[in-house]
């Protein structure tokens, strides 16, 4: 039998270990070979994007503020992270996505606020879009070490002086107060919900580096929700979340489905946590047409 065995050398990189830095720039590069792990048998796994694009949303973000690497600390030294506070997909096609395809994400960053930073992806095969992502980000730390439910925001140097309109910024902030009427054409504010999935996600699998219940588990969570109630739906073609807390590892998750359209083609749910009741997470979706 034959082996081959294949020993790679990156060619931009001399023998010695690359720096941080160095592999930040690697790591932002706009081309990428789809494969297996970037798949569901639908196409391009839209759980996978937002976890590669979370990843670059922070390496963007450490190379803004001109940092070797993406170690934010809060003023006394202590850890503090880039936590994703809103998404949006938009124009979504990921069915059309094939095992060996080429897929380019090209990325630019901005600040929305004196506090958070927006990137935008536009994801492109065979020089076809596939969709559009904004990813919302501000700066927090866990008041209580080991404790989600202290998560915080900190104060930390401004990104930039000049900040750029966002839609979803705008957005967020109704809905954080309360004013926000409709959105997708549904009621953004109902008080019953129309059904439940309980989940209790497991800190082997849905929770990050940083012990949180991660921002692309929500959409997960979601789907899952969505293929037990209405197993006839396709692919998401537009969604936005909106993010207002964490859970703790062995606690519980409700997605409560709060608003659906008459041809069931949008719709609102909610994530909370069943510990106390807190809702951590709203979304809305608009869903392909078959």
């Amino acid at each position: 039998m034959n082996v081959a065995i294949l020993d790679f050398h990156p060619p931009t990189f001399s023998e010695s270990e690359p720096s941080a830095r160095e592999l930040m720039e690697q790591a932002l590069a706009p081309h990428m070979l789809v494969g297996m792990p970037h798949l569901t048998p639908s196409g391009l796994s839209e759980t996978w994007a937002m976890k590669e694009l979370g990843h670059r949303h922070w390496l963007m973000l450490a190379r803004h503020l001109g940092m070797e690497n993406a170690d934010f600390r809060t003023p006394d030294g202590g850890e503090a992270y880039a936590a994703i506070c809103a998404t949006s997909l938009q124009h979504a096609n990921f069915g059309a996505v094939r095992a060996n395809d080429v897929l380019t994400i090209r990325s630019s960053l901005s600040p929305v606020s004196r506090t958070q930073v927006s990137t935008r992806h536009r994801l492109f095969v065979r020089g076809g879009l596939i969709g559009e992502v904004e990813l919302i980000s501000t700066f927090v730390c866990r008041m209580r070490e080991g404790d989600n439910y202290s998560i915080a925001r900190v104060p930390l140097p401004s990104v930039a002086a000049v900040v750029e309109d966002s839609a979803l910024a705008r957005t967020a902030a109704l809905l954080r107060a309360g004013t926000l009427k409709t959105h997708f054409g549904l009621p953004a504010n109902p008080v019953k919900a129309l059904r439940g999935f309980r989940f209790e996600p497991d800190a082997s699998q849905e929770f990050n580096g940083a012990g949180l219940f991660y921002f692309a588990e929500f959409q997960a969570l979601i789907d899952r929700a969505f293929g037990r109630w209405f197993p006839e739906l396709s692919q998401v073609s537009r969604r936005e979340i909106f993010f207002s807390g964490n859970i703790r590892a062995g606690e519980a998750v409700r997605v409560e489905l709060m608003g659906l359209s008459p041809d069931r083609r949008r719709s609102f749910c909610r994530l909370r946590r069943e510990e106390d009741g807190k809702v951590i997470g709203k979304a809305f979706m608009e869903w392909q047409a078959e």
